[in-house]
C-alpha cells in the first residue's frame, strides 16, 4: 500500500511539473502559419525555394515571400493568401512562367553518333561520350524531364523531343534543373517567339550535325525592328541567337526571315493563356496581326 502511494505522489508531481514546463517552455505559432499551409497545394515541390509548403507559409507571415510565392498554387492560391494575409494583389499570373525547349533537333533533324543501348535516362546517357546526338548541345529524347515532372505537364513526341502542355506547366523548374543538355529554359508564356537551338559551334559544323541548327547568319539581327534578338558571343565559346524578351513584340518577322527555320513562333495569333484557346478566332486577327506572314495564315 505505501508503495502505491509512493507511486502516486510521483505521478502527481511529476504531472504538475510536466504542466508547468510546457507552459513555460512553449513555442507561440502563429495561427496564420497553419490557415496558410492548409490554403497551399501541399505538394512540396521546393519551387517556391523553401523547404516544403509548411516552409513557404512560414517564409509569408514572416515577410520573407510575397503571397504569390507558390508557383504550382498559381493565381488561385495567391488570391486566398493574401485574404489572409490581409494585403490586396493585382496583376497576379498576367506573365507566369513555363518551360522553353531550346532545341529541335529529334529524330528527323538530327542524327545519332552511336547506338545507345544503357539505361533510358538522359543524365545516365550524357556520361556516356556525352550522349548518343552528333550534336552535343541536342535534346537526348529519354525524357527525364517527363519523368521529374510532378505535374505531367512534360510528355515525349514522335520526335523523341519534350512537349510541354502549358496548361499543366506550373514553372517549377524541376525540369530545367535536371536537363544535362540545359536545352529546358523558364520564359513568360506570353512570350511566343522562341529560338530552337542551344549549338554554339560555327555555321558549318552546326549545320552538319543538325538540319535546323542556329548558323549565325545575322539575318534574324538585321531585321528585327525593335533590336530583341542578337547573335551574342557565349560564355563557354560560340555564339547563338539569344532574344532579349524585354524589347520581343512576338511580330514574327525573325521567324519568317530565318533561312533554317530554327526560330519558332507559339500559338499565333492567340491564345496567350490557357483561358483563350476556346474562344474563337475573328476574321480580322491574323489580318491585323504583324506576324501573320511568319504563321501562314494570310489570306
Amino acid at each position: 500500500m505505501p508503495a502505491v502511494l509512493s507511486l502516486a505522489a510521483l505521478g502527481l508531481v511529476l504531472g504538475v511539473l510536466l504542466a508547468v514546463a510546457s507552459q513555460k517552455l512553449r513555442v507561440e505559432v502563429n495561427q496564420k502559419i497553419g490557415s496558410i499551409t492548409e490554403v497551399l497545394p501541399g505538394a512540396n515541390c521546393g519551387a517556391c525555394g523553401f523547404p516544403g509548403c509548411s516552409g513557404l507559409a512560414e517564409a509569408i507571415v514572416n515577410g520573407e515571400a510575397s503571397v504569390d510565392a507558390c508557383v504550382p498554387g498559381k493565381e488561385a492560391v495567391a488570391k486566398k493568401v493574401a485574404e489572409l494575409m490581409g494585403v490586396e494583389v493585382t496583376n497576379l499570373g498576367n506573365d507566369r512562367k513555363v518551360a522553353q525547349l531550346r532545341c529541335n533537333g529529334g529524330l528527323d533533324n538530327c542524327t545519332d553518333r552511336f547506338i545507345y543501348e544503357g539505361i533510358q535516362d538522359c543524365k545516365a546517357a550524357a556520361n556516356i561520350f556525352n550522349g548518343q546526338k552528333s550534336c552535343e548541345f541536342a535534346c537526348l529524347g529519354f525524357g527525364t524531364c517527363a519523368n521529374v515532372c510532378p505535374f505531367n505537364a512534360i510528355t515525349m513526341g514522335e520526335n523523341n523531343l519534350p512537349i510541354v502542355d502549358y496548361d499543366k506547366c506550373t514553372g517549377c523548374k524541376k525540369c530545367v534543373d535536371n536537363c544535362p543538355k540545359h536545352v529546358l529554359e523558364l520564359v513568360g508564356i506570353s512570350h511566343k517567339v522562341h529560338v530552337r537551338c542551344s549549338s554554339t559551334e560555327k555555321a558549318k559544323d552546326a549545320r552538319s550535325k543538325c538540319k535546323v541548327a542556329c548558323i549565325k547568319c545575322k539575318i534574324c539581327e538585321r531585321n528585327c525592328p525593335t533590336e530583341a534578338i542578337k547573335v551574342l558571343p557565349m560564355e563557354k565559346g560560340g555564339s547563338l541567337a539569344v532574344i532579349d524578351y524585354d524589347k520581343c513584340t512576338n511580330c514574327g518577322i525573325c521567324v519568317e526571315k530565318c533561312p533554317n527555320k530554327t526560330i519558332h513562333l507559339l500559338d499565333c495569333p492567340i491564345a496567350l493563356e490557357p483561358s483563350m484557346k476556346d474562344k474563337p478566332v475573328e476574321e480580322k486577327s491574323c489580318a491585323t496581326c504583324p506576324a501573320a506572314v511568319a504563321c501562314g495564315k494570310t489570306k
